[in-house]
């Protein structure tokens, strides 16, 4: 397997969206995004993995090495190997794959938020740099408003992603849906370990779901219609997140209870759909 295989086999995994989001794209954009997202998920799932903090940090730091590594035109892991050559050609700036590694530390020196002001950087740092490579990647003609769509667009990614996996990381002890929230509704962090969706919980989650809408109401709003059929990846991954949200609503954000999804078949409808209409848009204008 070659660093390139390697790459788009992690970032389309397991029913990714990510998957769908490449339609169309050509092949060397579409070979960079998947290199960005391996990088971005082989580092975020170290503190998962590693149960002992001390072996956390030392593969977070084995991955800092790396970087300088890979900037220095000598990576040794695949997923840097891959992404070395293309460095140049998209302009990908160093301190953004170092944001990332700092997001992954936050997953090891917090386990909770008192407030949304305190989670912005955390929503910084695991969505809107992401995002703001794979703008990079796939290009962009209004400098301004892109980027600031890019990154509305990526809290969204990531805010849609803490409340889809709310059980799951209580399970692991980290909370992310800020304490004031919590505590506003009523709720406490053994709600989120329970079998069924309570009302007070589900309202949390409703609360949750409109900050969600309110970010891709200001992301559509940034994004040029010029610049939408170059962005074509970043707005099916969103839209792929807010048809699955609009399916959670519908069955009561019992995400306590049941795991809801979209069938491959629908995800890939989905994206061509709307991969077709932005298209249209930007040749109507």
């Amino acid at each position: 397997m070659n660093a390139d295989d390697y790459c788009y086999d992690l970032a389309t995994g397991r029913g990714a969206d990510f998957r769908y989001s490449l339609l169309g794209q050509p092949i060397l954009q579409r070979q960079t995004l998947a290199a960005v997202q391996a990088f971005y998920l082989e580092t975020s799932r170290i503190p998962q993995e590693c149960h002992d903090p001390g072996v956390a940090r030392a593969k977070l730091d084995w991955w800092r090495t790396e970087l300088d590594h890979l900037f220095a035109g000598a990576p040794e892991h695949p997923i840097t190997q891959a992404l070395q050559p293309r460095l140049a050609t998209f302009n990908l700036p160093e301190e953004y794959f170092r944001e990332i590694l700092d997001g992954v530390a936050m997953d090891l020196d917090y386990d909770a938020y008192p407030g949304f002001t305190e989670l912005t950087l955390y929503l910084h740092r695991h969505g809107s740099i992401p995002a703001l490579l794979a703008a990079d990647i796939t290009g962009y003609q209004d400098r301004r408003a892109t980027p600031r769509f890019a990154h509305e667009a990526g809290v969204l990614l990531q805010l849609f992603d803490l409340l889809y996996q709310v059980r799951d990381h209580a399970q692991h002890g980290h909370f992310y849906l800020p304490e004031a929230e919590m505590q506003r509704f009523g709720v406490g962090p053994g709600d989120l370990l329970a079998a069924q969706t309570t009302e007070r919980v589900r309202q949390l989650f409703v609360f949750q779901a409109e900050r969600i809408h309110d970010y891709y109401r200001r992301a559509l709003d940034f994004l040029p219609i010029a610049d939408r059929p170059a962005q074509s990846h970043l707005l099916i991954r969103v839209e792929l997140a807010m048809a699955l949200l609009a399916e959670m609503a519908g069955e009561g954000y019992r995400l306590l209870e049941q795991r809801t999804k979209l069938t491959p078949l629908r995800k890939l409808w989905l994206a061509w759909r709307w991969r077709r209409r932005y298209r249209q848009s930007a040749v109507a204008e």
